[in-house]
């Protein structure tokens, strides 16, 4: 199974993919004018300006339902992976990719807003909506949608999973070994499997809301804890900090694990991070309750920031100042041994370690807290998603039980990564994020040649933004966006509301 697994990532993580990721956040961020920049005061603006409605989330509220899905267990067990297989300068193009990756995450998700519908009384949106209402190739719609199905719903939570009960065992201890069905498992990832699936299914059983209700409080809080630690440590050591960012740089061009590595590691471990281009992201998006579709689009931008730039760099500089790390060679070999050669890079064991050097006894509970609300959160992000596009499904054949299906699957899928090896999960994590990112980045680099229907909204916002409105509006028809069919409604009612309070003004003079 390990083989298949590195034999279908070899061939999804091809350069090709490495190149597509990092030409599309270059090509829309040129486009855009570098949004991610120009418009940063904005995005922090329109973070807390939104709000929730019967049918909607808020602003804030899908960005802490998308930053559950960024924030996991790759800020900390897939930076560690990253600097690992791929040398400190991999962390260099983990920035980029961020950076970059911004203006791509604002086009996907202001693309899920302009395309996104009402059902069942909540707003749905994603790729698979905008590819079939801007390209109108339905059929590629149902490929992306499949493959987010049973990415979500069955390879990415494993990997979300493993990294909580790696850090659970490493904190507590294995216990007793029991044999079983699935081969000889410890005591401490069962038991942790059942408490996640338990509580997992307590949450996922009570609806979107229940889910961005959750996430709203318990993400912020700690990623801010998070931040702070990895702070504490960083001033100990301030004087390393200089070395540690040259040495970043210096091996980000001239690298240890060679430069195909480096960059390919930090493109590989960005994009699972923090998702911009993936096409999970905008499903969180789409379901906010905003004045204008670029609204979302530039709140999302401002989520990969937070995840890379800040979580992701907390990561890499705890690890690189403390010295709480390995760089693998060819085979078994190793280009730098600072820690045993047991010692697994893609795991939370780099991370602890290095808090353990410097607050001694803090690290791997903290490390194992912090892990269990990141992956459970995003664990909670992936049922979404997959949930959404299954409803995307719905529209066209409606299967009962889908829904019901997906959540059993889903809950024993977290069980099954909980238990086994981590590099089976990550293999499989890796292909699941793979697959969804060729898919959605090629299909929105085709919708801007189509139509432009993000940049369409972003140059409408800021014309609006500039002329000082007090309450922004979208008419997609306008703007010459075809398909957008909710926000047609809803424009068409705004004008007919405004017309008759226009008349009855007129009557009353």
């Amino acid at each position: 199974m390990q083989e298949f697994v590195d034999f279908t990532n070899g061939i999804i993580w091809s350069p090709a993919l490495i190149y597509l990721c990092l030409g599309a956040g270059l090509f829309y961020s040129i486009l855009t004018r570098f949004v991610q920049v120009r418009m940063f005061r904005e995005m922090w603006i329109l973070l807390f300006s939104g709000r929730a409605s019967e049918k909607g989330i808020s602003s804030f509220q899908a960005l802490a339902v998308s930053l559950s899905g960024r924030v996991g267990t790759g800020n900390i067990a897939g930076v560690a992976a990253a600097i690992g297989f791929g040398g400190p300068g991999a962390v260099f193009w983990m920035w980029v990719v961020a950076f970059l990756g911004a203006a791509t995450a604002y086009t996907e998700s202001t693309l899920a807003q302009i395309y996104k519908e009402e059902h069942e009384g909540q707003y749905r949106g994603g790729p698979a909506f905008y590819f079939e209402k801007a390209m109108g190739q339905k059929w590629f719609a149902w490929i992306f949608a499949i493959a987010t199905i049973l990415a979500c719903g069955i390879c990415l939570p494993g990997v979300q999973a493993n990294s909580i009960g790696n850090a659970v065992e490493a904190t507590f201890g294995s216990g007793a070994m029991i044999e079983t069905t699935m081969g000889t498992l410890s005591f401490a990832k069962i038991l942790t499997g059942t408490v996640v699936v338990l509580i997992l299914g307590f949450i996922i059983f009570g609806g979107v809301k229940r889910i961005a209700n959750f996430t709203q409080i318990v993400v912020p809080f700690m990623a801010l804890a998070y931040i702070i630690i990895a702070a504490v440590i960083v001033l100990l050591n301030i004087d390393m900090l200089p070395g540690v960012i040259g040495m970043i740089l210096e091996d980000a061009f001239t690298p240890m694990a060679g430069m195909g590595a480096a960059i390919g590691w930090g493109v590989k471990r960005g994009v699972y991070s923090n998702e911009a281009g993936q096409g999970t992201g905008p499903h969180a998006a789409a379901a906010a309750a905003v004045e204008h579709p670029a609204q979302q689009g530039l709140v999302q931008a401002f989520s990969v920031y937070i995840d890379t730039l800040f979580v992701c760099s907390a990561t890499a500089f705890m690890i690189l100042i403390t010295g709480a790390y390995n760089v693998h060679g060819v085979g078994d070999t190793f280009l730098v041994q600072n820690l045993g050669a047991d010692i697994a890079a893609n795991g939370p064991l780099f991370t602890q370690q290095a808090i353990e050097r410097v607050l001694p006894g803090l690290g791997n509970p903290f490390v194992a807290f912090a892990l269990f609300f990141f992956s459970f959160t995003t664990i909670l992000a992936y049922y979404y998603i997959a949930e959404t596009n299954i409803a995307y499904i719905q529209r066209t054949f409606k299967i009962p039980g889908m829904i019901g299906a997906l959540k059993l699957v889903l809950m024993a899928a977290t069980f099954y990564g909980a238990v086994k090896t981590a590099n089976l999960a990550w293999g499989l994590g890796d292909i699941g994020v793979g697959l969804m990112a060729w898919l959605n980045i090629a299909g929105i680099l085709i919708i801007f040649f189509m139509s432009k229907p993000a940049l369409k909204a972003l140059k409408d916002y800021e014309e609006q933004h500039k002329a000082g409105v007090d309450s922004y509006t979208f008419n997609p028809l306008k703007l010459g966006i075809k398909n957008a069919t909710f926000w047609e409604k809803r424009h068409a009612k705004k004008t007919t509301k405004v017309n008759k309070e226009t008349e009855k003004e007129t009557e009353l003079v």
